[in-house]
C-alpha cells in the first residue's frame, strides 16, 4: 500500500510540473505531501478500508457450538436404571469450501474500497494544485497592479509638470489619480480573496487556516505540450472501481452457491443413568452416551434464487454506471484538452497585443518630449495594458489547472 501511494504522487507531480520552476515543484510537492498526510478525508477512506479488511476475520469463522443441559424432573426408568440428567453437545459445519467464498468476498469488497482511497489522492492532489495556481495567479496580478499604480504615479508628474507649463489641465491630473484609486482598490479586493484562496489551502492541508503559503514568483508557457496517452483513461481508479465492484458480485453469487448447499453437523448426547437398588447386573446404571451427525438442506431455496437473480441484474447496472462515468471523464479530457489549447492561443494573443501596447506607450513618451501629450490615450493605453497583462496570467494559471485536470484523468 505505501509503494502505491509514493507511486501515484510522484507520477502526478512530475507529469505537471515538468515545465514549471524548480522551486515552483518542490513547494507544491511539499504541500502536497502534507495534505496527503494530513488531510481527513483520506483517513477516513483509509480507516473505512482497514474496517472493510478486517471483516475477513470476522468471515472466517463456523458457527457456534451449542451446549445443552437438562435434569429429569420425573425420572425415566429404564432396564439399567433412572435417567437423572442431560448433557449434549453439537456442532454445525458449513459446506466445503464456503468459509474461503466468504473471505474471497470480503476481501474482493476490500479492494474495491481501496480505489477510493485512490480516487481521494488524486482528487486531493488536484485540488491542492488547482488552488496553489489560483493564489500564483492571485499574487502575479497584485504585482502588475502595483507596476502600473507606480506607472500612473509617473503619468500624474508628467501631468503636473504640463499643468504648470500650461499643456494639461487639471483635470488630466484627477483622472490619473482616479485611476489609480481604482487599481488601489483592486489591489486589496484581490489581497482579500488570497486570504479566502490560502484559507482553503490550509483547510486542505488540515491546518490552520493563517498558515502563510509561498508561491512561485513567475511561470512560463511550456514551448510544447507534454504527451497525453488517451487511452489511459481506461485505467482510471474510477473506472477500475467499478471493474472491483463486479468482481465482488461475482464472489457474492460463489457465496450464494455456497451458502445455499447443506450444513453438516456432529454432536455428542451424555444421558446419567441411575443403579437400580437390590438388584446385580452387569449394566446396572450404565450412562448412555450417544453420537449424533445430522444435515441441514434447504429445501425451500427461494431466498437463493432471488439472490442470484439480483446479483446478475446489479452486475448489469454496474456495467452501465461504468460506461456512464467513462462517457463523462471523456468529455472532461476532451474539454480540458481544448481549454488549454485555447490558454495557450490566448496567451500568444496577449503577448502580442502587450507588445504593441508597450510600443503606443513609448510613441506617447516620445510626444512628451516634444511638448504635446493627450493624457486620454495615456489612460487609454494603460488600460489596456493591464488587461493585455491580466488576461496573461488567466492564460498562464488556465493552461496549468488544465494540465492537472489532465493528468487527474490519464496519469
Amino acid at each position: 500500500m505505501k509503494y502505491i501511494k509514493i507511486n501515484i504522487k510522484t507520477v502526478f507531480v512530475v507529469c505537471f510540473l515538468c515545465f514549471a520552476f524548480s522551486a515552483q515543484s518542490q513547494e507544491l510537492e511539499t504541500l502536497i505531501d502534507v495534505a496527503l498526510t494530513n488531510n481527513p478525508e483520506i483517513q477516513k477512506f483509509e480507516l473505512q478500508y482497514k474496517r472493510v479488511s478486517e471483516k475477513v476475520n470476522e468471515v472466517n469463522t463456523i458457527p457456534n457450538t451449542e451446549f445443552g443441559v437438562g435434569y429429569f424432573v420425573s425420572e425415566p426408568e429404564t432396564r439399567t436404571g433412572a435417567q437423572r440428567f442431560k448433557v449434549s453437545a453439537k456442532q454445525m459445519l458449513p459446506w466445503f469450501g464456503t468459509i474461503t467464498s466468504r473471505e474471497n468476498y470480503v476481501s474482493s469488497l476490500a479492494n474495491a474500497k481501496y480505489e477510493d482511497i485512490v480516487i481521494a489522492k488524486r482528487k486531493l492532489m488536484a485540488s491542492v494544485s488547482q488552488s496553489y495556481y489560483n493564489l500564483y495567479a492571485n499574487k502575479a496580478k497584485q504585482e502588475v497592479l502595483t507596476e502600473n499604480i507606480k506607472l500612473l504615479e509617473t503619468y500624474e508628474t508628467l501631468a503636473l509638470t504640463s499643468v504648470e507649463v500650461g499643456k494639461a489641465s487639471a483635470v488630466d491630473v484627477l483622472r490619473l489619480q482616479i485611476r489609480q484609486n481604482e487599481m488601489q482598490q483592486l489591489k486589496d479586493v484581490l489581497s482579500q480573496q488570497f486570504l479566502a484562496e490560502q484559507t482553503n489551502l490550509n483547510n486542505l492541508l488540515n491546518r490552520e487556516n493563517d498558515v502563510a503559503v509561498t508561491v512561485v514568483d513567475s511561470l512560463i508557457m511550456p514551448s510544447e505540450d507534454f504527451e497525453i496517452i488517451t487511452e489511459n483513461l481506461a485505467l482510471h481508479p474510477e473506472l477500475l472501481k467499478y471493474d472491483k465492484l463486479y468482481q465482488s458480485i461475482e464472489q457474492s453469487e460463489l457465496l450464494n452457491q455456497k451458502e445455499g448447499s447443506p450444513m453438516i453437523g456432529f454432536g455428542l448426547d451424555y444421558i446419567n443413568v441411575s443403579e437400580r437398588p437390590d438388584m446385580n447386573f452387569s449394566d446396572n446404571g450404565k450412562d448412555i452416551v450417544m453420537p449424533m451427525v445430522s444435515v441441514s438442506i434447504p429445501i425451500f431455496n427461494k431466498k437463493y434464487k432471488s439472490q442470484t437473480k439480483q446479483n446478475e441484474l446489479e452486475q448489469q447496472e454496474i456495467t452501465a454506471q461504468k460506461q456512464e462515468r467513462l462517457n463523462t471523464l471523456e468529455t472532461l479530457l476532451s474539454k480540458a484538452i481544448n481549454e488549454r489549447i485555447s490558454a495557450r492561443i490566448s496567451y500568444a494573443t496577449q503577448a502580442k497585443n502587450l507588445k504593441q501596447a508597450k510600443d503606443a506607450e513609448d510613441i506617447l513618451i516620445k510626444s512628451y518630449e516634444t511638448g504635446t501629450i493627450d493624457f486620454n490615450d495615456v489612460l487609454d493605453i494603460q488600460e489596456l495594458q493591464l488587461k493585455f497583462q491580466m488576461n496573461q496570467i488567466e492564460s498562464i494559471k488556465g493552461y496549468y489547472v488544465q494540465s492537472t485536470i489532465i493528468n487527474y484523468l490519464i496519469q
